[in-house]
């Protein structure tokens, strides 16, 4: 694994991945713009495997793999996108996959790691019950450990999203993604500066999970705690990979209300006609609450992912 993802490692992964993952399109909305007094370009990876960007990161990561590491399968600890996305691209590679969930999971995305082959095992919902539980299977199995966003493989296949908007769009004024754990936004950063460098990059994040802000003002690693957001994949905090590119690449990070997050996703569902989940939301959200002014602009905007659970739809709460 290399010290610290490059461009050259994201144009490697999109080599690597290209039989596998799809080239999610880049969709338009005339209503949208009007709202917003700009030009925006949406990045759709609800359209990519298990509906979600994990999967660009999953399949550069084990398709990275010697044999000999493939024989000893892989691990992770997810209750989100990334755990159905290690499933199947471990299944596309013809090795194991061990899925370290909480019992509290959504019953919906249990069911989606199971469909993909993930071999679960369930433990209490804490942080350290995940660890002990992952490093348990790690010693009975020699397994190994991919982690959700906090490995420069990871990175540099998530990075891939953006190297394909860039070149389908090359003349943007801006790109924006959401942040969680900040494998996205650190990939996303990594193509846009090299690849572009008038291009701005900035991220959204929602204010009631607010670490990655606070991180990029302070300097420093924020930790997020007790994060509580209807956006349920930018609960994570940044990584020890993740945080020095964010740091050095990204120009800032907005915050959205949760009443934003809702709105924004509604507008894509209702004027676009795609689903979309209240992460992917989060930058469009940012826009329209003008935290960010981008009149004239024309500007990318990542979906991260469209996995939403019908019986909970936020209008509805």
């Amino acid at each position: 694994m290399p010290a610290r993802p490059t461009l050259d490692h994201i144009l490697a992964a999109a080599e690597r991945i290209r039989p596998f993952a799809h080239r999610t399109p880049v969709l338009t909305c005339a209503g949208i713009d009007a709202m917003c007094g700009a030009s925006l370009f949406f990045k759709c990876e609800n359209f990519q495997k298990v509906g979600a960007f994990k999967f660009r990161g999953a399949a550069n990561t084990v398709f990275s793999l010697t044999d000999d590491e493939a024989a000893r399968g892989v691990v992770t600890h997810s209750s989100g996108n990334h755990a159905a996305a290690l499933a199947l691209a471990a299944r596309l590679r013809g090795c194991t996959a061990r899925i370290v969930m909480p019992s509290n999971a959504p019953a919906i995305k249990k069911a989606a790691v199971a469909e993909y082959g993930g071999i679960v095992t369930y433990c209490a919902p804490t942080l350290e019950a995940r660890e002990t539980a992952t490093a348990a299977l790690i010693a009975e199995h020699g397994c190994v450990l991919v982690h959700p966003y906090d490995d420069a493989r990871i990175i540099a296949g998530q990075g891939t999203a953006a190297l394909e908007l860039l070149r389908e769009q090359p003349e943007l004024d801006l790109v924006m993604a959401p942040v969680g754990g900040g494998g996205l936004l650190s990939g996303t950063a990594i193509a846009v500066t090299e690849l572009s460098p008038r291009t701005r990059v900035i991220a959204a994040e929602p204010e009631r999970a607010d670490d990655a802000h606070r991180s990029l003002r302070e300097k420093r690693i924020v930790p997020s705690v007790d994060p509580d957001t209807i956006a349920d994949g930018l609960l994570t905090s940044l990584g020890e990979q993740t945080f020095p590119i964010i740091l050095a690449r990204v120009e800032r990070i907005v915050l959205v209300s949760e009443r934003g997050i809702v709105a924004a996703m509604r507008h894509i569902w209702e004027r676009m006609k795609i689903i979309v989940e209240p992460s992917a939301a989060v930058p469009l959200g940012a826009i329209l609450e003008q935290r960010i002014d981008v009149s004239g602009m024309r500007v990318g905007i990542i979906l991260s992912g469209g996995n939403v659970d019908m019986e909970k739809l936020p209008w509805n709460v």
